[in-house]
């Protein structure tokens, strides 16, 4: 592809409106020029002066609002009338090649197992999310979230007791374990309970515990539900935690943290199954 083809038409409106442009400024620059070499009476004064500088009663200066009313006639046009909406132009072809490539990307992997996702999301993350993260997802020593907890019931463990915020839920920020009454071992037990009956790990380390955390939810299920689904998006699905589901939903609502906010995904930088692949990679990562 050549960098300028005068058959697209997006090129040569390009390349008319700049030369007009500079036709334009070229008369109307040395028409000022001329006006320069040529003495002038007196311009009456406003009387307002600031630092020994005058303001002048000058009139509009007929080539500028010339130029000004020029361009925007020439806007209009090219907006409304000019630009080639469906003709051909370098910029939609590579539209549609990079469409066409993701396309094809997409069913690829449409089918791929767990093992191929893990190695793809791997290098998106390498790719993405390590600045921040940590080329392991370590948080860089406390710099970002700690990937390595995430997914686990020492990742709900956590989150109870510090609190979670940066996700714009309809509810709100989740409160940290003390302003709710909750202390720590109370919060472990809710983790254990969540991580064995709610969420995807569907296993828990403190199985002495789930009784306990079963009873002290309430207070969690008051935003999450007593199901833990969020209530219809009012708060996070506890039930996909754990899963690339829930990584997917991080990524594509976005999340605002202690160095700054990650942006939302849906602008097309990833396609569906980079999310999905990034989520068994960080998935993979509290094994």
């Amino acid at each position: 592809m050549k960098w300028f083809n005068l058959s697209d038409s997006v090129n040569s409106l390009s390349l008319l409106g700049a030369l007009a442009i500079l036709l334009i400024s070229a008369f109307v620059i040395g028409g000022y020029v001329k006006k320069m070499k040529v003495a002038k009476d007196k311009v009456e004064s406003t009387g307002e002066e600031w630092d020994g500088i005058g303001e002048l009663k000058n009139n509009l200066p007929t080539g500028w609002a010339i130029s000004f009313i020029a361009v925007m006639i020439w806007a209009l046009w090219y907006f409304f009338l000019g630009y080639p909406l469906n003709s051909y132009s370098q910029i939609g072809e590579y539209n549609e090649e990079v469409k066409a490539h993701n396309a094809k990307f997409e069913q690829n992997f449409a089918g791929a197992d767990k093992a191929t996702l893990k190695n793809m999301g791997e290098s998106v993350f390498l790719v993405q999310c390590a600045q921040c993260h940590g080329v392991s997802g370590d948080g860089i020593n406390g710099v970002a979230r700690d990937l390595t907890k995430w997914g686990s019931e020492a990742g709900i463990e956590d989150a109870i007791i510090n609190g979670s915020e940066g996700m714009e839920y309809p509810l709100g920020m989740m409160s940290k374990a003390a302003d709710l009454g909750i202390d720590n071992n109370t919060a472990k037990a809710i983790a254990a309970y969540v991580a064995k009956e709610i969420s995807a790990i569907k296993s828990t380390k403190n199985e002495n515990l789930v009784s306990q955390g079963r009873e002290a939810f309430g207070v969690c299920a008051s935003c999450h539900g007593e199901d833990g689904k969020g209530m219809d998006g009012s708060a996070p699905d506890l039930t996909k935690y754990g899963s690339s589901e829930f990584v997917k939903e991080v990524l594509n609502r976005g999340k605002a943290g202690s160095i700054g906010v990650m942006p939302s995904f849906t602008d097309g930088r990833l396609s569906e199954v980079q999310k999905q692949a990034v989520g068994e990679f960080i998935s993979s990562l509290a094994e």
